[in-house]
């Protein structure tokens, strides 16, 4: 189901069929490297991870991570939305890009985009976001979404230690 449209861009909900996609994304060594190895390997796997994961978030919350993919021809590029995650205390934005994509602002117009739905349609109170601390990228992207830097910690179940961000939306 088509949640956001953008200029360049389709958000959907991911589904089942889109496991040869997402078993290529979550075994990318940016995706290791940046967000971490989930030991999926089969498309077998990456469809029950979906299944488990963004579909069931999205039938819980209503928003869940989104399918990426071009609106011109339609390729998958990657996942952007929203992710409520028990060890942090509100709603926070996730997104992974192909590297292929990298380099023409997809992330930001993806990211962007599921910003204004959470403040706008979704009224959400705030937005956070986690990140390696040498994921400049990442980094860079959150300042420009205007998200603020909170602290440097060590999150439970995480091997490494996140960069948290917030960004509070003053309307709800």
């Amino acid at each position: 189901m088509l949640i956001i449209e953008t200029e360049r861009l389709h958000l959907r909900t991911v589904s089942p069929d889109d496991a040869p996609f997402y078993l290529e994304l979550v075994n990318d060594p940016s995706w290791i490297r940046f967000i971490g190895d989930r030991g999926i390997r089969t498309v077998d796997a990456a469809r029950a991870a979906i299944l488990d994961g963004p579909v069931a978030m999205y039938e819980r919350l209503g928003y869940s991570l989104y399918l990426v993919q071009r609106r011109s021809d339609g390729a998958a590029m990657g996942m952007c939305g929203l992710i409520k995650r028990d060890v942090l205390p509100d709603t926070d934005i996730g997104y992974a890009i192909s590297p292929r994509y990298w380099g023409q602002g997809y992330a930001y117009e993806a990211a962007a985009a599921v910003v204004a739905h959470a403040r706008g349609p979704l009224g959400l109170p705030r937005l956070m976001a986690i990140t390696s601390p040498d994921n400049d990228a990442s980094i860079q992207l959150l300042g420009k979404l205007g998200m603020r830097f909170v602290e440097r910690t060590h999150l439970e179940g995480w091997h490494e230690d996140s960069n948290v961000y917030r960004l509070d939306f003053h309307n709800a």
